[in-house]
């Protein structure tokens, strides 16, 4: 990804301690080669001559963690690599307020179990059969239609719908709420600066948004995830209002964003892949799940960053304290080392599928059990009513990278069924 092709770019000055050989010109939100797909734009930077640990004077100047092992070692080290700041560019993180994703153990750990209440593996199961009714009726009310844009009229609609009615909120609300998600996970600007005060905003918005819900919910009794984690405590002693503001905001982030955008590369790839549709159609409810994460690890969407907490040494490269370190998810499913032949989608891969697609250590993602659900659940459903589909002739997804990155476009077509 050479300097050339983007000369117009902002550019930090480059630290004494950066290496010449490290230095690579990559834009979180806007790589080079993105209008062919995210991950293969993304997966330029896993060639043999490009190190496991490059800098980029984008966003503010940060360090890149390209593979597997660099991932899940920096997840799983907030002793060298802190979630005091999670967001690039280093000055929008900083606007960043959402607990307990900005905390570190032990303090973080009190508010994960708060999240993990609801979104906990048996609570999520005890969630099925509502994702499962959302899920037919959407695609019963798509399938005579015998097209759709998939992105539009499914992933932005389905798990959002699962989401809300978890946490008993208006269906009405939606578009504010993704407003607020985008600029928080793909903040405009053309600098640090304007960023920071695109994400601020996002933030801000969610903020205001969810203070009233939280008053009218303190003190009541009910079992949507709201009025569950407002009313919780931590050794005896109700959260702080900035705690549960952070708490119910990142719960309202994660719910319409990420999986949003997971389904819609899942989909997309689908429509292009019939052999690969026909093999889940040919699946048990049992065997569908290890294809659903099969898929998970193709697809990740997150790209978060760590700061460096302390001077120190890793891997051959000095890090010094308050060094932003972007760790995108993507780096560690489709690493080779991790996973043979990673960007084929293989249903009869053997042994353990390797990703961290959820994260991993302490923050490894608290809806991950959702997540997972909502995608088999989908593939489940779909198939039921619409077993073959395609991406219609001419269409052009967009993709867009960030935080969170996304896909839109994704006109579907397929003959319905007679009835």
């Amino acid at each position: 990804m050479g300097l050339e092709t983007v000369p117009q770019k902002a550019k930090a000055p480059v630290p004494a301690n950066v290496p010449a050989d490290r230095i690579h010109y990559v834009d979180l939100y806007d790589p080079d080669g993105i209008s062919q797909g995210y991950h293969e734009a993304w997966m330029k930077l896993q060639q043999p001559s490009i190190p496991d640990l490059i800098w980029t004077p984008y966003n503010g100047g940060h360090w890149i963690a390209t593979r597997g092992e660099f991932i899940r070692d920096i997840y799983r080290d907030p002793a060298h690599f802190s979630s005091e700041v999670i967001w690039i560019p280093k000055e929008a993180g900083e606007k960043y307020e959402m607990v307990p994703t900005r905390l570190d153990p032990p303090e973080h750990t009190a508010y994960r179990e708060i999240l993990d209440k609801g979104l906990g593996l048996e609570p999520t199961k005890t969630y099925e059969s509502k994702v499962r009714k959302i899920a037919a009726d959407l695609v019963e009310s798509l399938k005579g239609k015998g097209a759709c844009d998939f992105a539009a009229e499914y992933s932005q609609v389905f798990p959002v719908q699962v989401f809300m009615s978890l946490a008993n909120l208006p269906m009405k609300d939606v578009p504010l709420l993704q407003h607020f998600a985008f600029q928080i996970t793909r903040p405009e600007g053309a600098t640090p600066e304007e960023k920071a005060k695109t994400l601020e905003q996002g933030n801000d918005g969610l903020f205001a948004y969810v203070e009233p819900i939280i008053e009218a919910r303190r003190g009541k009794t009910g079992d949507d995830l709201i009025t569950l984690m407002v009313n919780s405590n931590i050794n005896g002693e109700p959260l702080t209002k900035d705690k549960i503001l952070g708490l119910i905001a990142l719960l309202l982030l994660a719910g319409l964003d990420t999986v949003v955008n997971m389904l819609s590369f899942v989909m997309l790839f689908l429509a292009k892949n019939p052999e690969h549709v026909k093999q889940l159609r040919a699946q048990t409810p049992e065997r569908l799940a290890r294809s659903a994460e099969e898929l998970i690890r193709r697809f990740p969407v997150v790209a978060e960053a760590r700061m460096v907490a302390k001077d120190f040494q890793y891997h051959g490269v000095d890090l010094k304290r308050g060094d932003m370190v972007l760790v995108p998810t993507l780096f560690h499913g489709l690493d080779a080392r991790e996973n043979k032949c990673p960007m084929n989608v293989d249903f009869e891969r053997k042994g353990k599928i390797a990703h961290t697609t959820f994260g991993d250590g302490p923050h490894r993602c608290a809806g991950m059990h959702l997540a997972r659900m909502e995608v088999a659940v989908t593939l489940e459903e779909w198939l039921k009513r619409i077993p073959e589909f395609r991406l219609a002739d001419g269409a052009k997804p967009v993709f867009h990278s960030g935080i969170v990155a996304a896909v839109e476009n994704i006109p579907l077509v397929w003959t319905p069924a007679k009835s």
